[in-house]
């Protein structure tokens, strides 16, 4: 096979695309797991069932698609607002410890994607 310049051109822009849809922004699904577990929020969410909060997926469903759903979760996450419980208290939402913006964005893109 004879390698002419448009098979050239082809190449390098076949790689150039995969270099730019590779993970870098894809969810560190463990990373994501693990920050949730530390901070303790399996106290109050799960996965799929209702607990003092909405279940992840809830969280999801609530969320996912709106152009503002990162800034809302963090926000929600970094400032603790009074939320209503399942119960009808309230409470104080916890603030998680980490002020890593990258581990921030990975745990909303993960609880997103419940």
């Amino acid at each position: 096979m004879k390698l002419t310049p448009a098979r050239l051109v082809l190449a390098i822009s076949s790689a150039t695309l995969l270099s730019i849809s590779c993970p870098a922004s894809a969810v560190d699904a463990d990373a994501a797991k693990a920050l949730f577990k530390k901070q303790d929020c399996t106290k109050c969410h799960a996965p799929a069932k209702t607990k003092k909060g909405p279940s992840l997926k809830k969280i999801a469903e609530d969320n996912r698609g709106k152009p503002d759903a990162e800034a809302i979760l963090i926000k929600h996450m970094t400032t603790g607002p009074k939320v209503k419980l399942e119960d009808g208290s309230e409470d104080d939402h916890k603030i998680l410890e980490t002020k890593d913006d990258a581990e921030l964005k990975n745990l909303v893109a993960w609880l997103l994607a419940q």
